[in-house]
């Protein structure tokens, strides 16, 4: 049985995200004390919001605890290692959840559609992709997989959105644009990536993320559902008293300081 989704303002959406955030940090230290090894995927069109997404998540963690991973074009000798190996040297250890922003399966995207992988490089990570999970899974790594989706026209709207943004148009490359002009193909690969790769073991999630606020609240919740934790106790911080012993600052002008051109009152 499903229940209605509750209808937010933006100050609840707020309110809501602060509330979840506490919970992650939650589970930030559950996966510490239990030593977890946690590993998230973040795949997606581009503007989905992926970024935006994994920001959210970490902004409240602690970074050697919670790890974003957004690897760059592959190296020529990253080229000639197996395909997982740059992706395995990110893995967690014991206390550590990992954010992919993009994974492997850049392979079964970007790859496939661009041409940048041989036909049969395709095959072969669409067969041993499901293996190699299963790999990570019986290591004890609890793997959770997000595809977020967006439609034509959201896209078309957030691509727009950018060129008109002097900060935001870094996002757009010409990977991106080609990306654009290849819809059908994206979207082609994307089903023939699930049709593998969509296991009972190691399923795909999928968000829905037209709205950009409500892909975040869903996919946080849900994903706090994905780890069982229990609180961790903390104990009581004092803080200790300072040192009585005297201490005269060196002079300002022995200094360089920064010029102050604001004041906010």
């Amino acid at each position: 049985m499903t229940t209605s989704p509750q209808q937010l303002t933006k100050k609840q959406y707020e309110k809501e995200l602060e509330r979840l955030q506490t919970e992650l940090v939650g589970l930030q230290d559950w996966i510490v004390a239990a030593g977890l090894r946690v590993v998230v995927l973040f795949e997606g069109r581009d503007t989905a919001g992926k970024g935006g997404t994994i920001k959210r998540i970490a902004e409240k963690t602690n970074p050697r605890v919670v790890r974003t991973v957004a690897l760059g074009t592959p190296t020529e000798r990253e080229r000639t290692q197996w395909y997982f190996q740059r992706y395995v040297a990110h893995l967690p250890a014991a206390g550590e959840m990992v954010l992919f922003d993009r994974s492997w399966y850049n392979r079964a995207g970007v790859e496939r559609v661009m041409g940048f992988c041989t036909d049969d490089e395709y095959t072969d990570f669409m067969r041993a992709a499901p293996r190699f999970e299963r790999l990570l899974m019986r290591s004890g790594i609890v793997l959770i997989k997000y595809w977020l989706s967006v439609s034509d026209e959201e896209q078309e709207r957030r691509f727009n959105a950018r060129i008109g943004d002097p900060t935001k148009q870094w996002k757009l490359s010409p990977m991106d644009l080609e990306a654009r002009a290849r819809w059908v193909d994206y979207a082609e690969a994307k089903d023939e990536m699930f049709a593998y790769t969509d296991t009972k073991e190691s399923p795909w999630f999928v968000v829905e993320a037209d709205d950009k606020r409500t892909a975040r609240l869903n996919l946080i919740s849900h994903l706090l559902e994905q780890v069982p934790y229990e609180p961790v106790r903390r104990e009581a911080i004092t803080l200790p008293p300072r040192q009585q012993r005297a201490y005269v600052r060196p002079p300002a002008d022995t200094q360089t300081f920064v010029p102050t051109r604001y004041v906010v009152s």
